[in-house]
């Protein structure tokens, strides 16, 4: 079987026969990059059927599952994300604007502000992510699930190596 990264490799070895042997990154990481860019098309557009662009959803999933009271401070978004500060700003205005999120400042501190779910936030994101998990079980129709599973299992290593870990 080949796919575009055989025939990348192909090309290349063709091409430049002095760094065939240099070549076995491409093998997995043109694979993900590639993986990546198929996921990120299909998901953004089964959230946009929600009338939310992909960011956006981040923001919504990263609310929900943090739990009640689905608050966190824009901070936690930066931490969380690899976008600066006034794309966050951006987004969450957009967000505000439909009525997906408020802004609360807490207490005395009027410099802390808190991003909430609104009720409509959380009606979204259910059904958007309800979809979004169909959607990835069709992405995956009729691959072995053991396949899946111990491919997930080594990209998590190959992640962990890279230092792309929960803890940090």
């Amino acid at each position: 079987m080949s796919d575009i990264v055989d025939m990348i490799i192909g090309q290349w070895a063709q091409e430049r026969p002095d760094v065939v042997e240099d070549l076995w990154p491409v093998e997995l990481l043109s694979r993900v990059q590639r993986l990546a860019r198929v996921i990120d098309r299909s998901a953004a557009a089964t959230v946009a059927a929600h009338g939310v662009e992909h960011g956006e959803f981040d923001v919504l999933t990263t609310l929900q599952r943090s739990g009640p009271p689905y608050t966190l401070t824009a901070g936690a978004f930066l931490k969380a994300s690899m976008v600066t500060s006034g794309a966050i700003t951006n987004r969450i205005d957009r967000m505000e604007a439909k009525g997906l999120v408020e802004r609360v400042r807490e207490g005395g501190d009027r410099r802390t502000v808190r991003i909430r779910l609104t009720e409509h936030g959380h009606e979204v994101t259910r059904a958007a992510f309800a979809d979004l998990l169909t959607n990835y079980a069709r992405l995956l129709d009729g691959m072995d699930r053991d396949l899946v599973e111990r491919t997930a299992g080594s990209l998590r290593q190959v992640l962990e190596n890279l230092g792309d870990t929960a803890l940090t």
